[in-house]
């Protein structure tokens, strides 16, 4: 149950303009109240933040640049969520160069095509075309995403592994939807949270999958938590929301990870929804939660151990 006044306020601030139907209106009224939802919450970049839009293989990104950014730091790919039918450069923009700024790394954001015009793999391809055009420069990388845009930073690791590709030298996913068993405790529990419910999934999921009888290639990288192996993953960090029928996604993902011999750690916050990056302006706990995203981005850059407290 969620008590916490500031929490209340972001969830009634956030459906004012993006009521809980729009998870299953058509993909241009849910862009569009999307859109409204991320412009009421959108905060300015912060002032050491400078930014470059260009394309890579007619793929858009948007390379987070900031002033104190050392060449000897590893740089940050970000893979946006939104179900694989909303977001964008301009969704998760604040986000962004807000991760960019804390962490003193350089930040390259994709604007991947969208379901259901594009489905699998178009997403995943893009992630990979922006992926390889950095690795050849930046050889220490680490991938971020939230939500669906997790989902594709989890792909991407395993579509790496299994071409020899580079692999990232480490992934944080916030509240990833990795394609859980519907029947697991998050799933019940939270059928009709705020922000996400669990009939909403079946609709994204379907607008994103390709083949009705995927190869296991296809089902591991659409589902990672399909995936026969975990081992020779990247090193990891998840963070989910307590109420969030996704929250189980990421207990699951990191404790397969961890059976592989896989260096991983899961976060979840109490009383927090899916979703929750925005309302860190609202929210001493979400305010928490994303210092905590940084802090772990820092360490990680560093390849250092994560202090004891991190592990939830």
């Amino acid at each position: 149950m969620i008590d916490d006044p500031e929490i209340l306020a972001f969830i009634a601030k956030t459906e004012a303009s993006y009521p809980a139907d729009s998870n299953v209106a058509s993909a241009a009224d849910n862009r569009r109240h999307y859109d409204a939802m991320c412009a009421v919450f959108r905060q300015p970049r912060p002032t050491d933040i400078s930014v470059i839009d260009t394309t890579v293989n007619h793929v858009p990104v948007r390379h987070y640049i900031p002033a104190h950014a050392s060449d000897s730091r590893p740089s940050i790919l970000y893979c946006h969520g939104g179900g694989f039918v909303v977001g964008s450069l301009e969704s998760h923009d604040d986000v962004c160069a807000e991760i960019a700024s804390s962490t003193g790394m350089h930040l390259t954001a994709v604007d991947y095509r969208l379901a259901p015009e594009h489905r699998y793999p178009a997403q995943i391809d893009d992630v990979e075309t922006v992926w390889r055009h950095l690795a050849v420069k930046t050889p220490r990388l680490i991938t971020v995403g939230d939500s669906a845009g997790a989902n594709l930073c989890a792909a991407l690791a395993l579509r790496m592994r299994r071409l020899t590709g580079p692999m990232p030298i480490a992934q944080l996913l916030i509240y990833p939807g990795l394609g859980g068993d519907h029947s697991w405790p998050s799933y019940l529990e939270n059928a009709e949270a705020p922000l996400l419910r669990t009939a909403d999934l079946a609709g994204y999921r379907a607008a994103y999958s390709g083949s009705e009888q995927p190869s296991d290639q296809e089902l591991e990288e659409v589902s990672p938590l399909e995936a026969k192996d975990f081992s020779g993953l990247p090193r990891t960090r998840v963070f989910t929301a307590d109420v969030d029928p996704l929250r189980d996604d990421g207990k699951v993902y990191v404790e397969r990870l961890i059976a592989a011999g896989v260096d991983a750690d899961w976060r979840n916050h109490q009383q927090l929804v899916h979703g929750y990056l925005r309302g860190r302006i609202m929210s001493r706990r979400i305010r928490v939660a994303f210092e905590e995203i940084c802090r772990a981005l820092q360490e990680m850059a560093k390849n250092v151990s994560l202090t004891p407290d991190f592990a939830g």
